[in-house]
């Protein structure tokens, strides 16, 4: 196997990772607190990365370096999980899947602003079109569904896409595992202490399946899998591994349905598809001739 289909298959296996998120958060929440479960999850992975990089004698960021981690550390560390934990107190983890299929778009966007490109107007109309489709598709559920919810997951996406595409530009030179390495350390003594501050008075009430949503957050989809998303980026290439990110909303939907049980409508799979061509129009737009 060559370096691009190893991208390709280790870029597959971190959105299979990220794909099982939001479900998992959707069961943790329920019995935890939604920013205990951001600070714990972040504590629980941040040690971790500590080991790793330790044993694996990483070499430091530099000064310049410093800037990029935070923006990482504040996009994907702390405010992705902690808005859709919240989120996901309003709404169900099918409705919220929904939104992630704006991730890629949301990626792109930054990337444009970030790294200076001038991508043909073609892009911008996929762009709106897209975030149309889904506002419509989050006013079609009524007002009184959790507008709050909604809001919280746009603001999700939001950060979500600044830290990917800050990441993304920092592996270039930091290395791929290395970067959320050292974003989720530079977060560490800050989680550790607000997880400490708002740990349950007692967990007698917690069942075993907010505990597995715990352990998968934690272990993957707040580390593992971004150890595979940024060495298949690394190895195939940013822009066209990126893409994979589309086939999430799709895996997270399925997720949702089998494993929670939750219903999945037509017409929100639908919405999932149409977004998900505006995505990749968009994205094969992204680019000036």
């Amino acid at each position: 196997m060559d370096t691009a289909s190893r991208g390709w298959l280790n870029g597959f296996i971190g959105m299979l990772i990220f794909s099982g998120s939001l479900p998992a958060t959707r069961v943790a929440v329920a019995d935890f607190d939604p920013v205990f479960l951001t600070a714990a999850r972040a504590t629980i992975a941040g040690a971790l990365a500590l080991l790793a990089l330790w044993g694996l004698r990483a070499t430091r960021p530099t000064r310049a370096q410093a800037v990029p981690l935070v923006i990482v550390a504040v996009g994907v560390v702390i405010g992705f999980p902690l808005l859709t934990a919240l989120a996901l107190q309003h709404v169900t983890s099918a409705h919220s899947v929904v939104f992630i299929a704006l991730l890629p778009l949301s990626t792109a966007a930054f990337g444009v602003l970030r790294g200076g490109e001038r991508p043909r107007p073609v892009f911008w109309i996929f762009s709106v079109l897209g975030s149309l489709l889904v506002m419509g598709f989050a006013a079609a559920q009524g007002l009184t569904a959790s507008p709050a919810g909604d809001l919280l997951m746009l603001a999700a996406i939001l950060v979500c896409g600044l830290g990917y595409a800050e990441g993304a530009k920092l592996s270039r030179v930091l290395g791929g595992w290395q970067v959320i390495c050292w974003a989720l350390v530079l977060s560490l003594p800050a989680m550790l202490a607000l997880a400490l501050w708002r740990l349950p008075a007692s967990v007698t009430g917690v069942g075993a399946a907010a505990w597995v949503g715990l352990g998968y957050v934690s272990l993957f989809s707040m580390l593992i899998g971004f150890v595979f998303w940024y060495r298949g980026l690394a190895q195939g290439g940013i822009a066209a591994v990126g893409q994979l990110q589309l086939l999430q909303p799709l895996f997270g939907l399925a997720l949702a349905a089998g494993l929670l049980h939750e219903s999945v409508s037509p017409a929100m799979l639908a919405v999932t598809v149409a977004v998900i061509g505006c995505v990749a129009g968009a994205r094969h737009f992204s680019r000036a001739r």
